[in-house]
Order: structure tokens, then sequence, then C-alpha cells
């Protein structure tokens, strides 16, 4: 190791084409650390990271999220299924995803305790927090969650609980992709789960102020939501610009 290392193995990333740029950055950053430390340890002599920044990265959504029309068609094609444990359990969580814009972690964390149906309101313990916040349900989510209990026999500790061999084990939130995948496949819907978080989002932004909307969301970064509201602004004004060059044409 020398005090070149840090620099070195950044452009050795920068070279690779089989990773994405976050995880580059992800990789460059464990890096960092680690070598941080060492320094505060007293084991390398100078702290080899200084000055030396990972890359810019592009804020914009990579990936599209649900819209309201395949929103519809899932809820439809649910709605139709048959009353098994499975499927009220699968009802409860779309609700929670829909009409509340529950990330994962924070469905696969809820307890039976943490849910008031009649009070309509729960408390959730968000991604890199030990506190809950409170949250008031949509009359769909109190319904749908009371079907599931009921259905689901969820007396106490973890709500929503596996339904194979590891019964009574907390679902994880590879269970709720895998289930969504499989709901979702069949209409030709290819999005990921976090693209109900993104459907929750621009909805309210499409009637509430950003502010109003981070408050209702739970998310940290005003700057993310601000991303949201441009891209839904650009798609919004996107036929105005076109309308802009009406009657010029190079085909006809």
């Amino acid at each position: 190791m020398n005090f070149n290392t840090f620099l070195e193995y950044k452009r050795l990333l920068e070279k690779r084409t089989d990773i994405k740029l976050s995880t580059k950055n992800k990789y460059l950053q464990t890096a960092r650390t680690f070598l941080k430390e060492l320094h505060r340890q007293g084991l390398l002599p100078a702290d080899i990271t200084a000055n030396i920044s990972g890359w810019t990265q592009d804020k914009k959504h990579k990936k599209e999220g649900l819209n309201s029309k395949e929103i519809q068609a899932l809820i439809d094609k649910l709605r139709d299924l048959p009353n098994t444990p499975k499927n009220i359990r699968l009802k409860a969580i779309v609700s929670l995803l829909t009409f509340q814009g529950l990330r994962q972690i924070e469905i696969v964390r809820l307890n039976v305790e943490d849910v008031d149906l009649n009070g309509k309101t729960a408390l959730i313990q968000s991604k890199g927090s030990q506190d809950r916040e409170l949250i008031h349900l949509h009359p769909e989510t109190v319904g749908a969650i009371k079907e599931h209990i009921k259905a689901n026999k969820a007396g106490s500790g973890a709500l929503f609980k596996s339904l194979g061999n590891r019964y009574s084990e907390r679902i994880t939130t590879m269970t709720i992709k895998r289930e969504l995948q499989d709901a979702l496949a069949p209409l030709g819907i290819d999005k990921s789960v976090h693209g109900f978080r993104h459907y929750y989002i621009t909805t309210l932004l499409q009637r509430l102020d950003v502010r109003d909307v981070r408050k209702f969301s739970r998310h940290s970064n005003l700057e993310m939501l601000i991303v949201y509201d441009d891209e839904l602004d650009i798609k919004h004004k996107t036929g105005e610009v076109f309308n802009c060059f009406q009657g010029l044409s190079l085909t006809i």
C-alpha cells in the first residue's frame, strides 16, 4: 500500500464495465471508510483518501414507477382472487404500498400492536431510524388489514408472517418482491416494488405542495422529492412544448 493506492483503486473501478456507477461509488466509499479508519488507528501515516471524490450521479429516477392504469389493473385482479389467507395478506400489503406509500422494510417491521384500527393509525419504523412515526390509514388500508388479521389470526407480534415452512417468522422483503412480481407479470407489468412508492408520491404531488408530500411520504430528502415534482411537471408540459412547433414538418 502506498500514497496512491486509493487513487489507483478509483481508476481501476472507472475502467470496469460490468458494474453500474452507483455500485462503483459504493465500492469506493467502502474503501474510503476502511482507509480512514486505518489512518485514525495510526496504522497509516496519512489519509490517502483526501481530495479524491467519487463520481457524480444523475439524480433523475432510473426506473419508471407504476402508473394509475397499472395500479387499477392490479387492484381489479386482486379483487377477483379467491379469499385465501395468502391472497388476503397480499391485498393488505398492496394497500400499504398503494394508499400509504410505505417502503418494503417498513411493512416488514410492522407489528400488530403498531396498528390502531379504531383510531385508523399506525406506527411506522422508517429505514435508518429507531423511532416510530404515526401515520393515518386510508379506509381501504384499514379494511384490508382488518381482513388480514382475521384470516391469518395475527394476534400479536409481526403483522405479516411467513405462510410457508417458516410460519412463525416475520415476512421478508424478498417475499414481498416475489409475490408482487408474480401478481404483476401476468398483467404485462415489469416494474419494481418501489414503483408503488413512486406512484404514491407522484399522485400526491398532483394535488399537494411538495412540503406536504414530504410529511405524508416521510421523505427525509426534500431535494429528491423535487426531482419527482420536476419529472411530473415536465411530463405534463411536454404536450404544450410540442404544440409550440405545430405546423412544422419534415416528413410531409
